[in-house]
This record gives C-alpha cells, sequence and structure tokens, in this order.
C-alpha cells in the first residue's frame, strides 16, 4: 500500500477549508445570469416569429428591397440568438458546473474543447457576424442618405465601417493572443 503523506486521498482533497469552499461555490452566483440569458433568448424567439410573420403577410405588398431587410433583420435575430446560446452554453460549462453531455447526440461539436480563450473568440467571431449584417443593411439603405427616406448619414455610415473594422482588428488580437496562449502551453 502506498501511504504517501504528500499525496493526499481523493476523498480529503475533495473537501475545501470554508474560505476556498465559499469562493469556489460562488460561481453559482452565476446561475441567475444565465437563466437571464434563457428568458433573453425567448423574447428573440418571439421577435422572430413576430417579424416572420409580418413578412409573410405583407409579402405581397413589400418590394424585394423590403422583403430583403426584413430576411437581414431575420438573420440578426437568429446570429444574436446562436450568440446567446454560446454565452449561456459555454459560460455555463466553463465558469460554473460540467453539462456531463459526453456521448450526447446533440452536444455541439465546438462545446467538446471549449475554454475562456476559445469562447473568447467564437464570441468576437460571432460579434462580427453580427456587425457585418448591421452594415450590410446600412449599405442598402446607403442609396437613400440625404434623403427624407434615410435613416443614416454619411458620417453614420462611415462610423459604422469603422466600429465593424476595429471588431475585426479586435477579433484578430484575441485570436492570437489566445494561439500564442495555447503554443505556450504546449511547449510547457
Amino acid at each position: 500500500m502506498d501511504h504517501n503523506p504528500e499525496k493526499p486521498s481523493a476523498a480529503r482533497s475533495a473537501v475545501l477549508r470554508p474560505l476556498p469552499a465559499l469562493i469556489f461555490s460562488s460561481r453559482w452566483l452565476q446561475l441567475p445570469l444565465y437563466l437571464g440569458l434563457i428568458v433573453a433568448q425567448c423574447v428573440y424567439v418571439f421577435l422572430f416569429l413576430k417579424e416572420l410573420v409580418h413578412l409573410v403577410m405583407h409579402a405581397g405588398e413589400f418590394s424585394e428591397m423590403q422583403i430583403m431587410l426584413v430576411v437581414l433583420g431575420l438573420i440578426d435575430v437568429v446570429m444574436i440568438s446562436n450568440l446567446l446560446v454560446m454565452v449561456i452554453v459555454g459560460g455555463y460549462e466553463t465558469f460554473v458546473s460540467r453539462l456531463n453531455l459526453q456521448g450526447h447526440p446533440d452536444q455541439p461539436e465546438w462545446l467538446s474543447h471549449v475554454n475562456a480563450g476559445i469562447l473568447k473568440v467564437k464570441l468576437a467571431m460571432a460579434i462580427i457576424g453580427i456587425s457585418s449584417i448591421h452594415l450590410l443593411r446600412t449599405f442598402i439603405e446607403a442609396g437613400y442618405v440625404g434623403t427624407a427616406r434615410s435613416t443614416y448619414t454619411e458620417t453614420g455610415i462611415i462610423l459604422q465601417t469603422v466600429i465593424h473594422s476595429v471588431f475585426i482588428l479586435s477579433a484578430i488580437g484575441i485570436a492570437y493572443v489566445d494561439r500564442m496562449s495555447s503554443q505556450a502551453e504546449h511547449h510547457h
């Protein structure tokens, strides 16, 4: 029998002292936040269905451009909803508790190797996708700038483009730092 005093037993190491136990348990304070995001997801499902019904009911009256703008709005809602799922599932798995989905046929492929760095990169990519949809909607309506029909100004369009570019540069920076961190971990 191995009675190495430096090697704590599994039962003893599972029990934490009071302060570390309190600190470790504090992760459960995030649970209401994730539940709140699930409620927000429900609101987005309602918004999607409302816009879809609006599109179907007025499809005969809308111009092609109006249909395209509504469809882009639907895509935007879906992308934001995907972002919510990534934050809810990935964040809960990473920061609160394991979901124990191994072997489940519906387990998202990305969840098996998620960590805080990968989650940041995925979120940055989702934000770029959402920003791209908004920018595309802006560019579609850019022809009306300067008319009463426009909701955009030239300055607004330029600022949206600059902000989108900053999102892209930020995502590249996050991905680069994550890659450097991963390579440094593999070398140690």
